[in-house]
């Protein structure tokens, strides 16, 4: 059997930023350790193309919606080789027919348990993020007050689940992480559950959109709609994956941890399993966004330091819980204390003396080393990139203290075979493990234990932001 891991599909209204760039890393790590670990793997991701603010955007810009879109859609496509996604399907949801053809499946099998209904609706709708709220909500994402607007509409029966959905979450066979999460939609949740609007006048978006099966005067909302991908990428995958993980940012939770599970009860589908919700990236304290303008773009960042910088930062430094603040610095120390003067020079000064030495006899690596991949299975299954990568520094700090400690260049002998031996099995274990975080990275380094590979593994980066 497979496991199935995806990402949140954004709009394409505007291009790539940092935020982004932190999911698709994540999720790729997953795939790649259990990969690594013998688990069949699936990575899907994609883009969200039929969102009324796609439709908005093109005409600001003046270029026909389905043109806009395609472009917009194609940066994030571009994102996978820079920074080293082994991205297994990419789905869009304007032009893909297993989409297309999916989600109508899956609302005419709603349509047949009676769980939809037409009624005239007025509420107040944020177009930033495409959601109504209710009168005592605010959208916590965007400052712009949300506007009043009135259509008829489809309406799906969400209210008719309610039980269900909590007694999924409640008994933990929906597993939302991290555990403040699954509180804060436990809360939700337990307020009661309305009903909510699944279409929009298709006159609103210029007949973007999927049309409503039997009533092609409505499109189907583009969170039903986007939602959808995940099962109408593979049906049938969906249905017989051994897990199916969604990595998400916190702002869309509710889709996913409720309106999602929902759905799925009503078409008679298979349920998620568990749902990663990681926090935001942050610059000088505000949240990375299209919206709010304050774009970082990773590939500039990459172009800059290069994928294992980039890979490395989001690794190390966004905390499981709480926003983090991104600054180039902080890129850059990384880097330069852990990649370029931890684990490269530790390898630079091991190997300048195997090679004086003319040989490497093999000995068995650290202690710390031989239960990397252990501690490394414990931090990913609780989705702690920080700890996993914490266990890896771990080991490159012990390997260079032993280094200083043995002394090998003043050793002669077995024991100078053992003291090389050992670290350099160590070395043999880092690259093995390293392997999901920084693919690339690690690659060098197997080379380079090999006798090939650059011979520098990781610049540094404070050098070259001099030059």
């Amino acid at each position: 059997m497979t496991d199935l891991i995806t990402t949140a599909i954004p709009y394409v209204n505007a291009e790539p930023h940092l935020g982004h760039a932190l999911e698709l890393v994540q999720a790729d790590v997953l795939a790649r350790h259990r990969r690594l670990r013998g688990t069949d793997v699936r990575l899907l991701t994609g883009t969200d193309d039929n969102a009324l603010k796609n439709v908005t955007a093109a005409k600001a810009a003046g270029v026909p919606v389905q043109e806009f879109v395609a472009h917009g859609a194609e940066r994030f496509a571009a994102l996978r080789k820079p920074i080293g996604l082994a991205v297994d399907d990419f789905i869009r949801t304007s032009t893909d027919r297993r989409h297309l053809e999916g989600v109508r499946r899956l609302w005419q099998a709603s349509a047949r348990r009676g769980d939809f209904y037409l009624r005239d609706y007025t509420g107040r709708y944020c177009a930033g993020c495409e959601q109504f709220y209710a009168d005592d909500e605010r959208c916590p994402e965007h400052e712009t007050p949300p506007e009043i607007v009135t259509e008829q509409n489809w309406f799906f029966r969400l209210s008719r689940y309610s039980g269900e959905i909590l007694g999924l979450l409640e008994s933990g066979r929906l597993r939302i992480e991290p555990a403040a999460r699954l509180r804060e939609v436990l809360g939700f949740v337990r307020g009661g559950l309305s009903d909510i609007s699944v279409s929009r006048p298709a006159a609103r978006s210029d007949g973007w959109g999927i049309p409503v099966p039997g009533d092609p005067d409505q499109v189907i909302y583009v969170w039903w709609d986007a939602l959808a991908n995940y099962l109408t990428a593979a049906p049938s995958r969906w249905s017989e994956a051994a897990e199916r993980v969604h990595v998400i940012g916190k702002g869309i939770l509710r889709f996913h941890a409720v309106y999602w599970p929902a759905l799925l009860l009503s078409a008679g589908e298979r349920l998620p399993d568990t749902i990663f919700v990681h926090d935001y990236l942050t610059l000088d304290g505000a949240k990375i966004s299209k919206s709010a303008g304050n774009i970082v773009r990773p590939t500039d960042l990459i172009d800059r330091y290069g994928a294992d910088a980039l890979r490395w930062w989001l690794l190390r430094e966004v905390a499981p819980l709480g926003d983090t603040d991104f600054t180039e610095a902080r890129l850059i120390a990384r880097a330069d204390d852990e990649l370029a003067n931890g684990l490269g020079n530790l390898v630079h000064r091991v190997l300048s003396l195997a090679r004086r030495t003319g040989r490497i006899v093999p000995a068995s690596p650290l202690r710390t080393a031989s239960t990397l991949a252990g501690r490394i299975d414990t931090a990913l299954a609780a989705f702690d990139f920080r700890a996993a990568t914490g266990a890896l520094v771990e080991v490159i700090g012990d390997a260079n203290r032993h280094v200083e400690q043995t002394r090998p260049w003043t050793l002669r002998g077995t024991e100078l075979d053992e003291a090389l031996g050992t670290v350099v099995g160590t070395c043999r274990e880092l690259a093995t493990e390293l392997s999901p975080f920084l693919p690339d990275g690690a690659a060098r380094l197997r080379a380079r234990l090999d006798g090939g590979g650059p011979a520098r593994l990781y610049p540094r980066l404070r050098e070259q932001a001099r030059h």
